[in-house]
């Protein structure tokens, strides 16, 4: 449904090198960067899948504290992964990988706030229990 999002941090260097090491389990990498000489005055780097900037991070004012993401994994190790690459970049723990079948049958997910507190998920929907 969506094709990219995208959303301010405090500091685009440490959520730079945050969000390319806790994605990078996800098959996301850094697609582009954009700079003020482009944009005017934005500066922002894109990651995602397959060279798609899918998952924008930038300056600009935050609007919000606290949003929640949730990123496809292709797998329960995935999401595994994302966990322990998120934590290892500087991610605090928000709910440690396991099975969640209170939001849907076969939800594998696990949950990390970035450097500004967002909660970012990884979740798998594998076949049901």
């Amino acid at each position: 449904m969506f094709d990219h999002m995208g959303f301010a941090v405090s500091d685009l260097q440490r959520s730079h090198d945050f969000y390319l090491h806790a994605l990078a389990p996800l098959g996301y990498g850094l697609v582009m960067s954009i700079g003020k000489e482009q944009t005017g005055g934005y500066e922002g780097h894109a990651f995602g899948p397959a060279g798609q900037p899918a998952f924008w991070i930038g300056t600009g004012e935050a609007t919000s504290r606290g949003l929640h993401v949730a990123l496809r994994a292709q797998s329960a190790e995935q999401v595994e992964a994302f966990h322990a690459a998120a934590l290892a970049a500087g991610g605090r723990d928000n709910g440690a990988p396991g099975p969640r079948e209170h939001y849907a049958p076969g939800y594998f997910g696990a949950f990390v706030l970035d450097p500004d507190g967002n909660n970012v998920e990884a979740v798998y929907r594998g076949p049901a229990a």
